[in-house]
């Protein structure tokens, strides 16, 4: 079996950062389409849009942010299963490039066939994604032997190319979008696939080795010391348990998160003063806030953990604090509707935008990376892949969601929606404090020393022999 190339770079294996980049154009395309699909969907037909209405058109990218995000769990058992982790993901990445580029072909040309391309780009888009994001996240988690404490920051590292890529997108196709029309910001988002596809094509043997290559089903089998496949342990469904109840909590989260999207998307648009001067700026542009502060603001919170030693919280805690950050941010969208004073002609201040994105960064940086990490500590070998998508679903249902609670703003208004999202986050955080210790128990180890009893279970001396 061939080892991955020897050497590391700032501390981790040098295929982290092949799988950082890979991520990073992947993101690229994903965010640049995002950035624009929502404006694309309720632009005039006489602007190259297709003249929705808001409340369809965030009805229809909540469907397909949840669907991109259900994929996964589809796309992971298949890899686990059939493909095999680096297989998956160059299918799923030409896929994804052939339905950016099917996005950008001119109305012109299918006159009569537009929503038929539209709806065919998406599929493409949906299902390559669906092969191509469990499995990237999975080989990070590969790349390092168990208990090995770079993994998290392995993560962080990933999560900041994630977000790098996404930064650099809403800019870029954001002013395509401008310059051009709608069509060359999903031009420009194919072409950073196709560098994501070319990447791992071209460079994954030799960073990376065999990892990935085979089936993760079949390496837990050849694992085992009699061959055949054993139902899980107590240690791994209670492990289990862990990921799916923080699993629902993260539906909470990212359903406000998401408004980012669509109807902080449609504020921005509509309600925002955005003029800088005599420059008016692109209502996309302020996508790249929420990548541009986790960019800065990682090492930081990176930093702060490292400080905190044996005190730094817990995953569960990271969590709720996550939680609440979202809450906070909430408070300023509330802010920016008091601003207008029920008169949907004022414009309100730019700076409540840029505190919302602020602290809902702030959340982010506590719960995502956090659980991407998680499920590759805790998921059994044999369902790694899977449990990535499954991890990956309760965000898909947590975009369905968003589109929907985004479209009721015609019949809410913004201030109901903001508001009740706030509060929502507030309970959660709480309801996810008064469980930490139960869910910590449950990991068995993975966070923090073992219990006697677990120690013993596990065949070890107990932590405070060692």
């Amino acid at each position: 079996m061939q080892t991955p190339s020897q050497g590391t770079f700032l501390g981790h294996p040098k295929g982290l950062f092949l799988l950082f980049s890979t991520e990073l154009w992947e993101r690229f395309s994903y965010y640049g389409m995002r950035a624009v699909l929502v404006l694309y969907l309720t632009a005039q037909t006489t602007n190259g849009g297709l003249g929705w209405n808001e409340a369809d058109a965030l009805r229809l990218y909540g469907i397909y942010t949840g669907l991109v995000y259900i994929t996964p769990l589809i796309g992971g058992w298949l890899a686990d299963t059939f493909l095999g982790q680096r297989r998956a993901i160059l299918i799923g990445a030409t896929l994804m490039a052939a339905g950016q580029f099917t996005l950008a072909l001119p109305h012109s040309l299918f006159p009569d066939q537009v929503f038929t391309v539209f709806y065919s780009g998406l599929a493409l888009l949906i299902i390559g994604n669906g092969l191509f994001k469990p499995n990237i996240s999975t080989m990070v988690g590969d790349l390092y032997e168990e208990g090995d404490h770079r993994r998290d920051g392995a993560f962080t590292i990933f999560y900041m190319g994630i977000n790098l890529g996404s930064l650099l997108t809403g800019v870029i196709c954001g002013a395509a979008a401008n310059a051009f029309g709608w069509q060359a910001a999903f031009v420009g988002a194919g072409i950073g696939m196709l560098i994501s596809l070319l990447l791992q094509a071209t460079m994954a043997q030799r960073f990376l080795g065999d990892i990935g290559r085979v089936p993760a089903a079949k390496r837990a089998v050849e694992k085992s010391l009699n061959k055949q496949k054993s139902p899980l342990t107590k240690q791994e469904r209670d492990r289990i348990k862990v990921i799916l109840v923080l699993g629902l909590f993260t539906i909470i989260f990212w359903a406000g998160f998401e408004q980012a999207g669509g109807l902080m998307n449609l504020y921005t648009q509509e309600y925002t003063d955005r003029m800088i001067g005599s420059f008016e700026v692109p209502a996309a542009w302020f996508q790249s806030l929420n990548p541009f502060f986790i960019i800065t603001l990682a090492p930081i919170i990176a930093t702060v953990w490292v400080k905190l030693g044996q005190r730094e919280p817990n995953s569960p805690v990271k969590f709720a604090m996550g939680l609440l950050f979202l809450a906070i941010g909430f408070l300023f969208m509330v802010g920016a509707v008091l601003q207008q004073g029920g008169d949907s002609t004022v414009k309100t201040s730019m700076f409540w935008l840029i505190g919302a994105y602020l602290f809902h960064t702030l959340g982010e940086l506590c719960l995502s990376p956090i659980g991407l990490s998680m499920v590759t500590k805790l998921a059994p070998l044999r369902l790694a892949s899977l449990m990535m998508g499954a991890w990956f679903g309760f965000n898909a249902l947590a975009n369905y969601i968003a589109g929907f609670i985004g479209s009721f703003v015609g019949e809410s208004g913004p201030l109901a929606i903001f508001s009740g999202i706030a509060v929502a986050a507030t309970i959660s955080a709480v309801l996810l404090l008064l469980m930490a210790n139960r869910l910590v128990y449950w990991m068995h180890g993975a966070e923090g020393p073992a219990t006697h009893q677990e120690a013993a279970d596990q065949g070890k001396p107990h932590a405070s022999t060692i």
